[in-house]
């Protein structure tokens, strides 16, 4: 007997899929448990397996068409069967698929493993071998100040922070660089000691658009992922009244914080803590304080949510992805440290599932790792506020009323003004810039 196969659903946020692939065609023999078709939704993309045996007589639902959740994408039958073919979109049963990990896209497979690379010897302190195996950063590459070239704690964070040392190029050609939007380190220098000159610059321009000239653009359909972020961030800031706030926070308690939990745990592999953990534990924190921030903008409803479910984005190479921290607030800080990990982990890898990137009710998006000091990040739809977070960096600051050295770092947050004003969105600006500068006072 035939049966019909139809766009299941996962999770119950979950309306319509886009049909991207099958992996089988009419005629094909299809049995149980074989990749069947691919669909993507805007959160994630999964394979779905042939729940059943048999020959796959028609496919109904083409390609790229996206359809809503329970409608009838095929037709598997017995060897020998002959049903009546379906004529245009019919609807079939919902099936609720468990929110269990997806498996990973035929389109992003797993990398293959590489063999290691021969490891050398780095003249380096314990405290630089400390910090770089904290923020992997390969103490090979990075550039030493100390004696003899021996690496020191700050040339790791700098290394971190501003990344590789730029090319020797001269004021034009660095200038000239600036304006073409080009890597120096792509140009081979003819200047002293291999220094980056402005006909140097001038030569690899020429020769570029040579390469160029005459050859047809091209072009790339604005589909799946791309196209989905491209929807929600227009979407969002066309129905929404968003503005944004600056704040530049010392950190020096939040480094102290961090490396003391490092030394308090020692060895244990297992406790790794970043600057945006400490982060998530402080804006959770805050947010308990000030409920309107938490809230969600549904219809004609602001919304209080009961817990902070927060969501943490991850910059994949296909797009952006935010899954989610559930009860953000419950948790301590290695709990959200080895949770956003772990989040991070199956966002890299497409093996989220559907519950895990809903139900969010504030975000972080963290560039700290790229030299951004501070920026305007767009809401997620209906949520009310949004923390961006720029990169840690060593400025002349006041402390005490003397000028001095301190790590510093700008705090942006967007808001909704429907749903908040300009006020209370600075306090809670304020208080987490406080728990920022001071994370002890996150446990009172």
């Amino acid at each position: 007997m035939s049966i019909n196969v139809c766009m299941p659903r996962w999770g119950l946020t979950m309306k319509q899929g886009t049909l991207t692939k099958w992996y089988k065609k009419e005629g094909d023999t299809v049995q149980k448990g074989e990749d069947l078709f691919e669909v993507e939704t805007e959160k994630i993309t999964n394979i779905v397996e042939a729940y059943a045996s048999g020959i796959l007589f028609q496919i109904v639902v083409q390609e790229g068409e996206t359809i809503p959740v329970g409608t009838i994408l095929a037709v598997i039958a017995e060897p020998g069967e002959q049903p009546e073919r379906i004529e245009g979109v019919q609807m079939g049963t919902v099936t609720d698929v468990e929110a269990a990990p997806a498996k990973p896209s035929k389109a992003r497979p797993e990398a293959k493993p590489v063999a290691p690379k021969e490891k050398k010897f780095v003249p380096s302190s314990p405290a630089a071998r400390r910090l770089a195996k904290e923020l992997g950063v390969d103490l090979v590459e990075v550039p030493g100040s100390g004696p003899k070239g021996r690496v020191t704690e700050a040339d790791v964070q700098k290394y971190h922070d501003e990344g590789p040392p730029l090319p020797k190029a001269t004021p034009l050609a660095v200038e000239m660089a600036r304006k073409e939007g080009l890597d120096l380190s792509s140009i081979t220098g003819t200047g002293d000691g291999g220094k980056v000159t402005k006909g140097d610059v001038e030569r690899f321009l020429k020769t570029e658009y040579s390469k160029t000239e005459g050859l047809p653009v091209e072009a790339i359909p604005l589909k799946g992922i791309r196209k989905a972020i491209a929807d929600t961030m227009y979407s969002s800031l066309h129905d929404t009244a968003q503005l944004t706030q600056f704040t530049e926070v010392d950190v020096t308690g939040m480094v102290r914080f961090r490396d003391e939990i490092l030394e308090e745990h020692g060895t244990d592999e297992t406790v790794k803590v970043s600057y945006n953990d400490i982060i998530v534990l402080a804006a959770s924190k805050a947010l308990k304080s000030f409920p309107i921030m938490n809230a969600t903008l549904v219809d004609a409803e602001i919304r209080f949510n009961h817990g902070v479910n927060m969501g943490i984005a991850v910059a994949l190479d296909q797009g952006l992805i935010v899954p989610v921290l559930m009860d953000a607030d419950k948790k301590s800080l290695l709990q959200i440290a080895g949770e956003v990990r772990e989040l991070a982990h199956k966002a890299r890898t497409g093996t989220l599932s559907v519950d895990e990137v809903s139900g969010g009710t504030f975000t972080i998006t963290n560039l700290s790792k790229f030299r951004v000091d501070g920026f305007t990040p767009i809401l997620k739809p209906r949520e009310t506020g949004i923390l961006g977070v720029g990169r840690v960096i060593e400025k002349p600051a006041v402390f005490e009323g003397q000028i001095c050295i301190r790590p510093m770092m700008v705090l942006s947050l967007t808001f909704d003004h429907r749903v908040v004003d300009g006020a209370p969105a600075a306090e809670f600006l304020e208080a987490v810039a406080k728990y920022v500068e001071r994370p002890e006072l996150i446990k009172r």
